[in-house]
């Protein structure tokens, strides 16, 4: 089958999932074309069946903001007539859902039929989806895509709540290649950061409000006025200076690492004794996944989707939104070290129901479905 990707290139979730994707479908045979604004930030080795093709954005006096959404869907175009694509997989709705069923349309009228999947991711519904500037062309992509999936049960019940949807939307989770993303052997790592035997814990993100990172400073900070511990911040963003400032206020900067943004977060999540996610939304977890695939235990919200990964008192513990003493308390119950071998080993063994080896499966009975469907209406 040959597969047009679309993504946003970047750090973010739905783009690591969208290239992870479709590096694992290209190893298995399928062709995989890239359509995006830039090559994909985990696309660096050669493939055979890999291939990218660049979206050209070309400014004009007369626009104020270049029409990008214009300039994919003209790109989608020539991709598949000259790629002869079987399906196009659009992952996040925003603009990329539109400009593939804008695509779709101009290739129908050149007599060519694509099938249109888009997978949902979070934000896309649950932030930016709902504004009223961009509802109505979301609620109308989905429902002309040919297929629709989201990487949670919480996230599906979300888009039908708050969008008229008249589709079938299918959950596939997001996925890890534990091959790649694994516990690594960095114990001189750990003795550099934590030369006296302290617990370390470890938080990634974005940094944006929505992550609620000042909770992840107030946990730790209770939690080293009880036990020797040291704090890891992997990441940047909007909140950076202020959570720098907090931490000078509550006394515990010298125990905090800020280290911005990395692509080896495995090797920090190796040594690490407790992954903080206490965020306010989150339609799934990646980073709680790519925590647990290295062993480590989770404390977290009970934001979103984060519960369908998180096992409560296995993998670690869900607290409400916002609750500190409970994420703390839970923190401390984790970190015993009657405890901790425990939780590490069912974080791990949790994390291989996610594995890539068993999701890709059902990516492809999904586009094998998608295609079936397209073709039996063509002979209608």
């Amino acid at each position: 089958m040959n597969i047009g990707i679309v993504c946003y290139p970047t750090f973010g979730g739905s783009g690591v999932v969208a290239t992870e994707l479709g590096i694992g479908l290209a190893k298995k045979g399928y062709k995989i074309h890239f359509i995006t604004y830039s090559q994909p930030t985990r696309l660096d080795f050669f493939n055979e069946n890999l291939f990218y093709h660049e979206v050209n954005i070309r400014s004009y006096p007369l626009f104020k903001f270049p029409p990008y959404e214009l300039a994919l869907a003209s790109k989608m175009v020539d991709v598949v007539k000259y790629e002869k694509l079987d399906l196009l997989h659009v992952h996040y709705a925003i603009p990329h859902a539109s400009a593939a069923v804008l695509a779709k349309q101009i290739l129908k009228d050149q007599g060519i039929e694509i099938p249109v999947i888009t997978t949902l991711h979070g934000t896309d519904i649950t932030l930016v989806g709902k504004d009223p500037s961009y509802e109505p062309v979301v609620t109308y992509s989905i429902n002309q895509s040919d297929g629709v999936t989201s990487v949670s049960e919480d996230l599906k019940k979300d888009t039908y709540k708050h969008f008229n949807i008249r589709r079938e939307i299918e959950v596939i989770p997001n996925f890890i290649d534990l091959e790649k993303f694994k516990k690594q052997r960095k114990e001189h790592f750990k003795t550099a950061i934590c030369p006296n035997g302290e617990k370390l814990i470890v938080h990634t993100s974005n940094f944006r409000k929505v992550k609620r990172i000042d909770d992840v400073v107030k946990v730790f900070h209770k939690i080293q006025e009880q036990i020797p511990a040291r704090l890891l911040l992997v990441g940047d963003g909007p909140e950076r200076s202020h959570i720098e400032t907090l931490c000078r206020d509550l006394g515990i900067y010298d125990e905090v690492r800020f280290l911005g943004k990395l692509e080896a977060v495995q090797e920090v999540l190796s040594v690490a004794d407790l992954f903080l996610m206490p965020s306010e939304k989150e339609s799934f977890g990646l980073s709680a996944l790519e925590a647990m695939a290295c062993e480590v235990p989770l404390v977290t919200s009970d934001a979103g989707g984060i519960p369908e990964l998180n096992l409560h008192g296995v993998t670690g513990f869900v607290s409400p939104i916002g609750d500190v003493e409970d994420m703390t308390k839970n923190a401390l119950h984790i970190l015993k070290d009657e405890n901790l071998p425990t939780f590490k080993t069912n974080a791990l063994k949790r994390a291989k129901d996610f594995d890539i080896t068993n999701i890709l499966p059902q990516y492809e009975a999904y586009y094998e479905k998608v295609v079936a469907e397209m073709k039996a209406k063509a002979t209608v």
